[in-house]
């Protein structure tokens, strides 16, 4: 008897707590009926508006979740000056609220609702790198759903902090942060979690992205991490976004017009060393480069020094030495024909080095006091010694020019500079060469170069 009336009472008990648990849960629904023929009555949500400026919890030991993902619509403008990115979000929030709940059943089937943000508890979701005001359109909606789900988007406008290496522009990539968390609620409160995956949220982006811009969209990474201000921990989400420069409208104004101007004074070397038209040319050329630089200013960035200027600063350096070295050529001819000076014997040992058969430049057969040779295939235009300074005059050629009885000293000074000006019109054939070369070099190297970073 006494065991029946125990097992009694602990069904009572237990009847009377599901009786308590299942009102505690039905405490927060919203009463909706009605709705099936009058529509949504606003008094309705009016308990639950009334708790807008507090946490949707009903148990302050448990945070509320936020639940983020964006999409990259567009990249507006990437300022190097100022180390910034402007760019066009949209920001997609997601988090549970158990005061906006109802049975579809009993409100005619209705599921979803939009409601007014103005009326909702809103997370205070901000950007850190963002230096602007969040300018977000006021009387933006939001989705409820009858399970309480809260789905608030919200289209940004911004402007961040971007820390930019121009080294390799054009060709370029940046790698800018997206670093979202909380401005007042620490980690007890409200933690932050992934809406979608960063994959899905990186191929969204690449193809809602504007393609026609200057730059393009490599992927999203993401990551989580936790930040301490004091005593205080806050939840951060943070998303690396990675962009490339589109390098072909800097190639075609900039990379193309410079390399032909260097290909043409590389081409000038062919005109005759002597000749009175090699140095205004490339003068001329000179000149056009510095107004080219001039004019392409504006699409070189106004800070650091990117490899783009040092291509620029080697080709201005190797046209001016051509142009002196052009300068030195044409005096030393001209002072080989008047009054040739004696060649150092450094200079003549290098210059049989250089001219020797095995070296970089060919050599002439060796013929009476022609040592040294090369051959006019390479840098055609100058003209041979003996068209400086004449033939060497026979006995009778030097008794009628003043010499008598001294004709073989004569014919000796005649051959001793006809030799000497021989080895200048050599040595200067080598200058030509060896800057020929190096002009060939850099051309090779530039377009080697050029090809390796745009295809990385």
């Amino acid at each position: 008897m006494e065991r029946g009336w125990l097992h009694g009472e602990g069904f009572l008990l237990c009847l009377l707590l599901h009786l308590l648990l299942q009102g505690r849960g039905d405490t927060f629904a919203i009463n909706c009926s009605g709705f099936e023929q009058q529509g949504v009555d606003p008094a309705a949500f009016q308990a639950a508006f009334d708790r807008k400026a507090f946490l949707p919890v009903t148990n302050y030991s448990i945070p509320v979740r936020v639940n983020i993902s964006f999409t990259l619509s567009a990249i507006l403008e990437v300022n190097v000056q100022h180390q910034m990115m402007t760019s066009f979000l949209w920001l997609n929030m997601r988090w549970y609220s158990p005061f906006m709940r109802w049975n579809p059943e009993e409100c005619g089937g209705i599921r979803k609702l939009s409601i007014a943000t103005e009326n909702l508890w809103l997370p205070d979701i901000f950007i850190k790198e963002l230096i602007t005001v969040d300018e977000t359109l006021t009387g933006l909606m939001a989705y409820v759903s009858s399970e309480g789900k809260v789905r608030y988007d919200k289209p940004m406008k911004v402007i961040t902090i971007c820390s930019l290496d121009i080294f390799y522009f054009p060709f370029d990539e940046q790698n800018c942060t997206f670093t979202f968390n909380s401005f007042i609620y620490t980690v007890e409160n409200m933690v932050l979690g992934m809406e979608k995956k960063v994959q899905e949220i990186s191929n969204i982006s690449q193809k809602l992205i504007q393609s026609k811009g200057e730059w393009a969209l490599l992927g999203i990474h993401q990551s989580t991490m936790k930040t301490i201000v004091g005593a205080n921990q806050y939840d951060q989400l943070v998303f690396h976004v990675a962009i490339r420069r589109k390098p072909r409208l800097y190639v075609i104004n900039l990379l193309v017009p410079s390399s032909f101007l260097v290909a043409i004074d590389a081409l000038s070397f062919y005109l005759p060393a002597e000749s009175e038209n090699r140095a205004p040319f490339k003068m001329t050329l000179l000149l056009g480069y510095n107004v080219f630089l001039l004019m392409m200013n504006d699409l070189l960035p106004d800070t650091g020094t990117p490899l783009i200027n040092v291509y620029f600063t080697l080709c201005l350096s190797l046209m001016v030495l051509s142009l002196l070295e052009t300068i030195f050529i044409t005096y030393l001819l001209h002072l080989a024909t008047t009054q040739p000076p004696p060649m150092p014997p450094w200079l003549h040992s290098l210059l049989l080095h250089c001219t020797s058969p095995m070296k970089c430049c060919p050599t002439a057969p060796r013929k009476g006091n022609k040592d040294l040779g090369l051959t006019p295939t390479h840098l055609p235009g100058l003209k041979e010694p003996v068209e400086f300074v004449g033939k060497v005059p026979g006995p009778q050629e030097a008794e009628s020019n003043g010499c008598p009885g001294s004709a073989r000293i004569c014919q000796e000074d005649a051959a001793q500079k006809q030799h000497l000006v021989s080895l200048w019109i050599q040595f200067s054939r080598m200058m030509d060469t060896l800057l020929f070369r190096l002009y060939l070099f850099f051309m090779a190297t530039s377009i080697i170069t050029v090809i390796v970073l745009w295809n990385t």
